[in-house]
């Protein structure tokens, strides 16, 4: 199978990540925290492993400033409920994921006020809208890096540098570039990451998180979860110090020793080298797209300017059907329709259709994306 939806998880894995799972489960297998003996440390040992991993990675001083969750929603969730109040306003872009869009409509419905800044028809975001969109009671933007739609990079670091002059609250959604692009929380001035594990990261799912800049007040930040933390257990009040206000529960330390491992391999295999393989594969891609009579491509016509992520659309077919055929005729593994993120399919022009989308990984190869462009090719002179 050629399989191009890494955008949706990335497939394969490195070798290790499954390999330390399994470790973990039949040599320690205890819980993080919660005991003295020898297999509970071990397991807080690796979870603080990864911790320390991930905040090197976003340049975060803090690895306790690093908080699990199950996934990137989850860590949007705690981010958006934990910090805004009625009265408070936000803005956000015309490019967002729904893991965006439906708190922030919830919390709306609630009494926040909510901008959201049109983007351009490739996906592009104008800083200079976000800042003009600010208002004496604005109390966080919140932006996408890369859209999971076209992979357009939204310009985090010109917000960034909005909401500091501002005296703003800055919140990125990384789910796509986390892993693939460089993340300087300090340089691109975030006060909080969400990034999930089963993406970029080449780690399992079920597990992601949030990173949380010294400037965010944890005073006015509340837990969407309380319970047993494993710390002063003594109160049946929630700690406040980090991660415990924010990790109640048993954490997912199988998963967390996949994680470290898709986090190892990124280390030893390099950031960079990654993102110029894939560089290179996305501009084959687009190049072989855009030269099908029939294919429309969204998204800027630069690679660099996107992240190995690429929507199309075949006059004539239907997204899923394009999707059903490469599945079937061609074993290519894509995914169709509105990407859970109806708010960038309106602002591509593409909704309530949506699109078909090849997203790549660190481990497809140009003989696949000729392959696949082939195939499309094929299915366009069908049924031109």
């Amino acid at each position: 199978m050629i399989y191009l939806d890494n955008a949706a998880t990335s497939w394969p894995k490195p070798p290790a990540v499954a390999r330390e799972m399994v470790r973990f489960l039949e040599e320690i297998g205890a819980n993080p925290g919660r005991s003295g003996h020898r297999l509970s440390v071990e397991a807080g040992r690796l979870v603080y492993q990864a911790r320390e991993a991930l905040a090197a990675l976003f340049d975060l001083p803090d690895p306790l400033r690093i908080v699990f969750a199950p996934n990137v929603t989850y860590a949007l969730n705690l981010a958006l409920r934990g910090l805004l109040h009625p009265g408070d306003h936000v803005i956000t872009s015309g490019m967002e994921h729904n893991a965006v869009m439906r708190p922030l409509r919830a919390l709306e419905a609630q009494g926040v006020a909510l901008t959201v800044v049109p983007c351009a028809p490739d996906g592009t975001l104008d800083p200079e809208a976000v800042r003009r969109a600010l208002r004496p009671e604005t109390a966080l933007i919140v932006l996408n890096h890369a859209s999971n739609v076209c992979g357009t990079i939204l310009p985090v670091a010109e917000v960034g540098r909005i909401a500091r002059q501002a005296g703003r609250l800055f919140l990125v959604d990384a789910a796509q570039t986390a892993g693939v692009l460089p993340i300087s929380m300090q340089e691109m001035e975030i006060d909080l990451l969400a990034f999930t594990g089963h993406k970029g990261l080449l780690g399992p799912t079920g597990t992601g998180g949030l990173a949380i800049g010294e400037r965010v007040p944890l005073e006015r930040f509340e837990p969407l979860v309380r319970g047993g933390t494993g710390s002063r257990s003594e109160h049946e009040t929630q700690p406040d110090f980090l991660p415990d206000k924010f990790e109640s529960g048993t954490l997912n330390a199988v998963g967390l020793a996949g994680l470290l491992a898709g986090l190892n391999y990124l280390q030893e295999r390099g950031l960079a080298a990654i993102r110029a393989h894939e560089l290179a594969l996305t501009g084959r891609l687009l190049a072989g797209l855009q030269g099908i009579p029939g294919a429309t491509v969204y998204g800027p016509p630069d690679p660099a300017r996107r992240v190995a992520v690429v929507s199309f659309n075949l006059a004539g077919l239907l997204p899923s059907e394009v999707a059903l055929l490469l599945d079937e005729r061609y074993d290519i593994a894509c995914r169709p329709g509105l990407h859970c993120a109806p708010a960038a399919h309106r602002t591509l022009g593409t909704f309530p259709a949506g699109t078909v989308r090849f997203s790549l990984g660190p481990f497809n190869t140009a003989e696949e994306v000729d392959r696949a462009i082939q195939a499309v090719s094929s299915l366009a002179e069908e049924h031109r």
